[in-house]
């Protein structure tokens, strides 16, 4: 934060330059931004780069939350239908960006969902928090990355990959280990999912064609908002 230069070994993360910096920023730190864009502190830094931490003082934090949290519904939405009896395979999943004060999450499911169904996985999604999952970044070849998804059954991921260029590597966030949930996501997220402020609501379901189409299929889009502060 000062601009005094780091000695760090290569492929240093962003937690390796808040661990450089000093243990109370290291123990603060939810992300950071590389050359002013805002990344994790679980992806490399490039050698040379400017390099700021992210605090929960930061209006970035939030960024970071959102996206932290289409994935714990994401998962939330998975056991919900698990539960019922579906296969989780038969959960497929779109895409699920950060949105102006939320997030949402398309997917195609068994059924319907209706406001009930939002409430418990509204309240799903808070024991997750709270269980503080840690999110694992890695990546896999492109071609391995498509036949994971193909195995799944998961068409939308599937043409999500097959249009990026031949011999990309894709990135998977992991939360709660290999029984957990893990999406294919370019991130940032934040460290675990205990760093999500509690002040998050599901706030509606909507129809949404993939990926705007209307010849495509029509998914179910769930909105939720997200804030650092219960006054907001």
């Amino acid at each position: 934060p000062d601009g005094k230069q780091l000695d760090l070994p290569q492929k240093a993360t962003g937690k390796d330059v808040a661990e450089a910096i000093g243990p109370g920023l290291a123990r603060a730190a939810l992300g950071v931004r590389v050359n002013g864009k805002l990344s994790d502190l679980q992806s490399q830094v490039p050698e040379g780069a400017r390099v700021e931490v992210v605090t929960k003082r930061d209006t970035d934090a939030m960024l970071l939350a959102r996206h932290t949290l289409a994935h714990v519904m994401a998962q939330a939405v998975q056991e919900f239908f698990m539960a019922e009896g579906a296969d989780r395979h038969r959960v497929h999943m779109g895409i699920g960006p950060v949105i102006e004060n939320g997030f949402y999450y398309d997917f195609d499911l068994p059924r319907t969902l209706n406001p009930d169904d939002l409430e418990k996985i509204e309240a799903r999604m808070r024991e997750l928090v709270k269980s503080d999952m840690h999110l694992v970044k890695y990546a896999l070849p492109r071609d391995e990355a498509l036949e994971r998804y193909r195995e799944l059954g998961d068409p939308y991921k599937v043409e999500l990959i097959e249009d990026l260029p031949a011999g990309e590597s894709i990135t998977f966030y992991e939360q709660g280990g290999a029984e957990g949930f893990t999406d294919l996501c370019r991130g940032p997220h934040l460290p675990s999912t205990g760093a999500i402020p509690p002040h998050f609501k599901l706030m509606s379901v909507a129809g949404a064609y993939w990926r705007g189409d209307e010849t495509r299929p029509m998914l179910q889009r769930i909105y939720g908002v997200a804030f650092a502060t219960k006054e907001e």
